[in-house]
């Protein structure tokens, strides 16, 4: 039976917290930062939740 493999794109974008959660970068945080004003930036930087809806994503990750 073949190795199964996760999926690249989902590797890169997510990771698993210690309790099974999805955990994902902000959108918007990537370029035209001039005009964002920096409380704004300041919350994107950090990670947030995947919601509960978009859990169907966390079996890209499993291996």
């Amino acid at each position: 039976m073949p190795k199964k493999k996760s999926k690249r794109m989902a590797r890169r974008r997510f990771k698993i917290t210690g309790t099974g959660k999805l955990k994902r970068r902000h959108a918007y945080k990537g370029h035209i930062l001039t005009k964002k004003h920096p409380k704004r930036k300041r919350r994107l930087r950090q990670a947030a939740m995947v919601s509960h809806a978009d859990r169907r994503l966390k079996h890209l990750l499993e291996v």
